[in-house]
């Protein structure tokens, strides 16, 4: 099964909380705080395997988790660092933040990608240690890692794509010119997938060539299986546009001509503007004064459009050597293979590092939330009179009270974080 379009959901991993922790040792006096910090979380780092060539792998798996960083731990000792998690993907696989849209990276150039970054582990409380306050009995929780719904798009990477209405000869003519071996049979969509070949022109010398299955009339609207596939041609550099002009299926090679670039049009008009080749297939087949009248039409409109134009039979290899010239010749002229670039990261995505917090009233009391706050409370030793301090100072400089103010707080009113209350005094 080819699976070109997947979404799943990725976690990096929280870091370790630091410890709280004091050195003990006979015959060492006020041996001060020793607790350690937390490891850092894993990332989750997407990597391009050359033998993967479809994303079926993500429809039976939906959920990737890097993992946490270890907790620190006494004797100033820092936990293990969470273990990044790799997924692997085909090359040219897109991947895209699914709620915006917008593209993370392109993984056509083979490098490791780090989509999310795992969260910085907490400070132990060795950390907190001054010369007024000697023996601080709190520590900091570990961040939490990036986390966000991923659109994965494959889109093949091809130097020439194979277009053109089905059973016109792409799947024998990449079968004739590459090791590939799609299913070939005489009759319509056999090729439910594209395939990729390369074409071998001399020692070292060669390119890719895919053969897009499902383009029809419609297909840019849904129709066939070609909204499925034609995001594949966007990265060719040359397009081959295969014709039958024997007539063999009963149609006007013209009108198929035209109708198969209107798709293109509809679908991209970038896509409608890339070289094209176009070739008129089956011509062992071609007998009589129409059907050459045909062939000739069909030249003449291709050349209108400023399209270069041969004849050949895949079947038989006539005039396949002819057309393999012609398009490495024409490759050498062209830019190389498209590759898109970074609009967004996770962390500009969601505005990360921002301390966006909300005040409302409900239930008697005021409701404080905010993503940022989880972590300050979990920082806090609420047994211990220097760790509130701590938090009452930080919920001012970061301008909570002033928010609670504007909603109309008043002194014995309650406020509420998440699972911590207390009474709001002025």
């Amino acid at each position: 099964m080819f699976v070109d379009i997947a979404k799943i959901h990725i976690r990096a991993g929280t870091g370790g909380n630091g410890a709280v922790s004091f050195h003990r040792e006979k015959y060492v006096a006020a041996g001060g705080p020793d607790g350690g910090d937390g490891g850092a979380g894993g990332n989750v780092v997407f990597q391009v395997d050359d033998n993967l060539s479809t994303l079926l792998d993500f429809r039976y798996k939906r959920k990737y988790a890097a993992q946490d960083g270890a907790p620190g731990a006494g004797k100033n000792c820092t936990g293990k660092s969470g273990q990044d998690l790799v997924i692997r993907v085909p090359r040219g696989t897109l991947v895209k933040e699914s709620e915006s849209g917008l593209l993370l990276h392109d993984m056509s150039d083979g490098q490791p990608f780090v989509a999310a970054h795992g969260g910085k582990g907490g400070f132990g409380n060795a950390r907190f240690a001054t010369a007024t306050r000697q023996a601080p009995r709190f520590a900091k929780n570990g961040m939490r890692g990036e986390e966000a719904d991923i659109t994965l798009e494959l889109k093949l990477l091809a130097d020439v794509g194979l277009i053109g209405f089905p059973n016109v000869g792409k799947s024998t003519l990449l079968s004739v010119v590459s090791a590939a071996r799609p299913r070939i049979a005489n009759y319509h969509f056999t090729t439910l997938q594209p395939q990729l070949g390369v074409v071998r022109v001399d020692e070292g010398v060669s390119y890719v060539m895919a053969d897009i299955p499902g383009l029809i009339e419609g297909a840019s609207e849904g129709v066939g299986l070609g909204h499925e596939f034609l995001r594949h041609v966007e990265r060719c550099r040359l397009l081959v546009h295969l014709v039958d002009v024997s007539g063999s299926e009963g149609r006007d090679p013209v009108q198929d001509f035209l109708t198969i670039n209107r798709e293109l049009e509809a679908f991209s008009p970038e896509l409608a503007r890339r070289p094209q080749i176009v070739v008129g297939n089956k011509a062992d087949l071609l007998s009589g004064p129409e059907a050459q009248k045909a062939s000739d039409a069909l030249r003449g409109k291709a050349a209108e459009l400023g399209f270069d134009y041969l004849t050949m039979s895949a079947a038989t290899r006539q005039g396949v050597d002819r057309l393999l010239s012609a398009v490495w010749s024409r490759l050498q002229e062209l830019p190389p293979i498209l590759t898109y670039e970074e609009q967004t990261t996770l962390a500009a995505s969601a505005g990360r590092g921002e301390k966006k917090t909300t005040v409302r009233r409900g239930n008697d009391r005021f409701v404080v939330e905010g993503e940022w706050l989880l972590n300050l409370l979990g920082s806090v030793n609420f047994s211990d009179y220097e760790s509130l301090q701590y938090l009452h100072r930080v919920l001012y400089s970061s301008g909570v009270y002033d928010l609670l103010r504007e909603k109309g707080i008043k002194e014995g009113d309650i406020v509420s974080i998440y699972d911590i209350e207390f009474e709001y005094v002025n």
